[in-house]
């Protein structure tokens, strides 16, 4: 890795590709910087734990390694699990191509394909990371919940009388 390089990843919003970010960004910094930036850009707040995985789906995301996990850093990771603050964006993302799983609030389960898509030449004066390409709306972190979500009555039907039933009133 020369020190002149720079990293283009496409950030895709996994199950939602046309909404993306193309970052550029020095590969000799942390995953845990390529995370904050993959997360502002999209308009995110950086207020959870995350992290990256070889396992392309939610079924292999703990089954395949390597595992990068913000956990690691703070000895709460399981075993073989390697940490973010000192894992380098080159190390993570050895060769054009490469693919990771970004999963960022495990909770909310906010989930990017993370895709190595070219390798750059820093240019005089510019300011990295940066975001060179952008399409789509991102999503809202914290939206709205939907009026099924909220703690107002519910109405069901018994099966057996056809009774209307409400549920969560008093």
């Amino acid at each position: 890795m020369a020190q002149n390089e720079t990293f283009i990843l496409h950030a895709a919003l996994d199950g939602r590709r046309a909404i993306y970010r193309d970052i550029e960004i020095d590969p000799a910094k942390s995953l845990t910087r390529l995370a904050g930036t993959i997360v502002q850009a999209f308009g995110f707040d950086f207020d959870h734990a995350f992290g990256f995985y070889t396992g392309l789906t939610l079924s292999k995301i703990k089954i395949v390694h390597p595992q990068y996990e913000l956990f690691a850093d703070i000895g709460e990771a399981g075993p073989g699990v390697l940490g973010v603050e000192k894992t380098r964006i080159a190390q993570a993302f050895p060769q054009p191509g490469h693919t990771l799983l970004f999963l960022f609030d495990y909770g909310d389960d906010w989930l990017f394909r993370i895709t190595l898509k070219s390798i750059g030449v820093k240019q005089p004066k510019a300011r990295y990371p940066r975001v060179v390409a952008a399409k789509g709306q991102a999503p809202e972190q914290y939206p709205a919940p939907d009026e099924d979500e909220t703690d107002g009555p519910r109405i069901g039907v018994n099966p057996r009388s056809g009774e209307v039933i409400r549920f969560g009133e008093k």
